[in-house]
């Protein structure tokens, strides 16, 4: 038995001795690329087309990966992009003696709105009004007709307690240069700061609507203690409509936004038609308030980039702009801008601590 498990061993080593040198008979692949150039330029909805061909006649399995995922096993591969990025498109060519790979990348930059003569330096479009509560909503300066009171020129707009926010349009694509590009007027003193911290975002995909990727300007508070991503606050409407507005946050905490005597209307939104809405954002520290003197309380400006901050207006910078991982991100420009209340803060007979907008404006156009 012994004997012929041995003979039965080298009959398999004989086989397979065989079947490597039969594979080392058939060459690799050896390709010619119908483009040689690694680095190309794209455009946004403008198809592309790669080829590739094998020379040497051989047996062949080949692939088009996008990003890393298949997308093809033909010889040819279009791809068409839909948004501005960094695209990777991997061509390789393969068998049992070897492989050829190729590596393309597709650079698609965001489109640009120039200026011309009829361009506004102020933004232009109102997307979305989305207020928390606070004393004046429902009525001027925290309504419809408040936000659409600041496109095109200066006005007021507030946006509530923590978490409010209005998104705004230029009519141009406001360029990121080598200095601040954006001023957000507010109504900011040297002592009474209300910060909200500032979004911004390409039209990537050029449809006129911001629903690309918004990245977050940071400020100098940017990363500190107090500072927090990905936070949410859930406000409930309260029974009867003027109490106090309860609300509950993604760390577990609640409060109330309170009331006082001089505003007595609804503090929750009234076009709100379910009795909770969650604002989700970035909330900054509330360490520079401060009410040890109930009759004179002051809120302490940050040191940079944020609205409503510092008296005359905040320069922003779209270089500080940064994405969910919290890495610069390097725009060419800004279409679209985001303005969020930054701090929850109740502060006696002054009210909700509540970013004011008074106007938003390219700073290239200002004069």
């Amino acid at each position: 038995m012994k004997i012929k498990s041995y003979l039965l061993l080298a009959c398999l080593f004989v086989i397979t001795l065989s079947a490597c040198k039969k594979d080392k008979s058939i060459p690799a692949p050896q390709v010619e690329m119908g483009d040689s150039k690694k680095d190309v330029e794209g455009k946004l909805n403008e198809k592309l087309s790669f080829s590739a061909s094998v020379k040497n006649g051989v047996a062949f399995q080949q692939e088009w990966k996008l990003d890393g995922e298949v997308k093809s096993t033909d010889s040819i591969y279009e791809f068409t992009p839909i948004t501005s990025g960094i695209y990777l498109i991997e061509y390789t060519a393969f068998n049992n003696s070897g492989s050829f790979s190729f590596l393309y990348t597709i650079n698609v930059e965001a489109p640009v709105i120039p200026v011309t003569p009829e361009s506004s330096m102020y933004v232009t479009k109102l997307f979305e009004y989305n207020p928390a509560p606070g004393q004046f909503i429902n009525k001027v300066p925290g309504n419809l007709i408040s936000a659409e009171g600041i496109l095109g020129k200066k006005g007021m707009v507030t946006l509530g307690a923590w978490g409010g926010n209005i998104i705004l349009g230029f009519d141009h694509t406001v360029i990121n240069g080598e200095k601040e590009d954006i001023i957000v007027y507010g109504n900011a003193m040297g002592n009474f700061a209300e910060p909200g911290i500032i979004w911004v975002m390409q039209d990537e995909n050029n449809n006129g609507k911001p629903d690309d990727t918004w990245y977050e300007v940071a400020g100098s508070e940017f990363g500190k203690a107090g500072y927090k991503r990905n936070y949410s606050v859930t406000y409930t409407r309260p029974t009867p409509d003027t109490d106090p507005i309860p609300w509950k946050d993604s760390d577990g905490n609640t409060g109330f936004v309170a009331t006082n005597t001089f505003h007595k209307q609804s503090y929750f939104p009234l076009w709100i038609t379910g009795n909770e809405y969650t604002l989700t954002g970035s909330i900054l520290p509330s360490s520079g308030i401060d009410m040890t003197n109930p009759s004179y309380i002051t809120s302490a400006p940050f040191a940079w980039g944020y609205a409503d901050n510092t008296a005359g207006g905040d320069k922003i910078d779209i270089s500080n702009a940064v994405d969910k991982d919290g890495k610069k991100v390097s725009l060419k420009g800004i279409d679209f801008i985001k303005i969020q209340t930054a701090l929850q803060a109740n502060m006696g007979w002054l009210g909700e601590l509540s970013t004011e907008v008074l106007g938003v404006a390219d700073l290239s156009l200002v004069k």
